[in-house]
C-alpha cells in the first residue's frame, strides 16, 4: 500500500535478520568471478534517520540493530552486518541505518548491476537521490513484483531478487506466491529472498503450504521470533524464504539465530526456526 513507510520500522529484529541473509547472499554470488544482478522489488526511500519522527514514534531498532552496535561477542555473520552498518555512522553513536538498496550497494563490483523498484511517489526521489547517478544502479518506479519480470532472466544469468512487501493487504501472501512462481519459471537458477512478518500464524502456514505445492525447488526458511505467537496486534516473528540459497546459509544461519533468539528475544520467549521446505 502507498501508506505504508518502513521508516517506522528501520533497523528493528526484522531489518537483523534481513538484512544479514542478504549480506551473505550477495557475498556468496561475488565469489566468483562472473557478474551478477540484483533486484529489489521493494526497496524504499533507501536510508532512514534513526533519530528522527518516523524512527522515533515506535523505536523500534532499540529491539534490533541497537541491541548489536556495542557487544563484543558477535557471530562473525552478526559481526559483519553491524560493521556494516556502522559505515553510515559517523562516530561511536548509532544514528543512521541503510536500506537494502545501500546495503547492496556496498557489495556490489564494477560489474555487477542492481535494480530499485519503488511505487510511493515520496519515496523514489530519495531512492533515486541516493543511487547519485551510480552507472551500475537503475531506479524504477513501479510495482516490483510485475515489473521485475520483464527484467527476468537477467543477461549475467547470476543474481538474487530481494522480495520485500508490506503485507498490509491480506492478498500480499497470495500474489507474492504467484509472482515467484512467475519469477521462477524465467530465471530457476536464480536466487530468490523473500520476507515475511508473523502477524496471524494462519497466513503464514497458507504461505508456507502454497509455496510447497508450487512446483519450486530447493527452497529454506530462516525465522526469528521475539516472542510466542499472539493474536494482539504486531508482528511477534519474522522470517526469510530463500530459493536456490547459497549452499553455506543454512550452516551460518544455525550460528546466527540461536545468537539473534538470545539476545534479541523478550523474557526469554525468543525462538528461531530453521527448515528445509523443499529440497533441491
Amino acid at each position: 500500500m502507498l501508506s505504508y513507510r518502513h521508516s517506522f520500522h528501520a533497523g528493528n529484529f526484522a531489518d537483523v535478520l534481513k538484512h544479514i541473509i542478504l549480506i551473505q547472499s550477495l557475498e556468496s554470488l561475488g565469489k566468483k568471478d562472473k557478474p551478477f544482478c540484483c533486484i529489489d522489488t521493494h526497496a524504499g526511500p533507501g536510508k532512514y534517520e534513526l533519530d528522527g519522527d518516523y524512527a522515533l514514534k515506535n523505536r523500534e531498532f532499540e529491539n534490533g540493530i541497537s541491541k548489536l552496535w556495542q557487544r563484543t561477542d558477535l557471530p562473525d555473520c552478526v559481526a559483519h552486518y553491524v560493521s556494516l552498518i556502522k559505515r553510515f555512522n559517523s562516530t561511536d553513536n548509532l544514528n543512521r541505518y541503510p536500506g537494502s538498496p545501500l546495503i547492496t550497494k556496498q557489495l556490489l563490483r564494477d560489474k555487477d548491476r542492481l535494480c530499485l523498484f519503488e511505487l510511493h511517489s515520496t519515496e523514489i526521489k530519495l531512492l533515486t537521490a541516493i543511487a547519485n547517478k551510480d552507472k551500475r544502479i537503475k531506479v524504477v518506479h513501479a510495482d516490483g513484483l510485475t515489473g521485475c519480470l520483464n527484467l527476468l532472466p537477467p543477461f549475467e544469468r547470476r543474481g538474487l531478487v530481494l522480495i520485500d512487501p508490506s503485507y498490509e493487504i491480506k492478498t500480499d501472501y497470495q500474489q507474492v506466491v504467484e509472482s515467484l512462481v512467475a519469477m521462477y519459471k524465467r530465471f530457476a537458477t536464480g536466487t530468490f529472498a523473500l520476507w515475511y512478518p508473523v502477524i496471524d500464524r494462519s497466513r503464514n502456514q497458507k504461505l508456507e503450504l502454497a509455496i510447497k505445492a508450487s512446483g519450486i525447488k530447493n527452497v529454506q526458511l530462516f525465522e526469528l521470533g521475539l516472542r510466542k505467537d499472539s493474536e494482539e496486534h504486531g508482528m511477534t516473528a519474522t522470517g526469510m524464504i530463500m530459493i536456490n540459497p547459497p549452499w553455506t546459509l543454512m550452516a551460518e544461519m544455525k550460528q546466527v539465530l540461536p545468537y539473534l533468539t538470545e539476545v534479541l528475544g523478550h523474557n526469554g520467549e525468543g525462538f528461531y526456526r530453521i527448515q528445509t521446505l523443499v529440497e533441491e
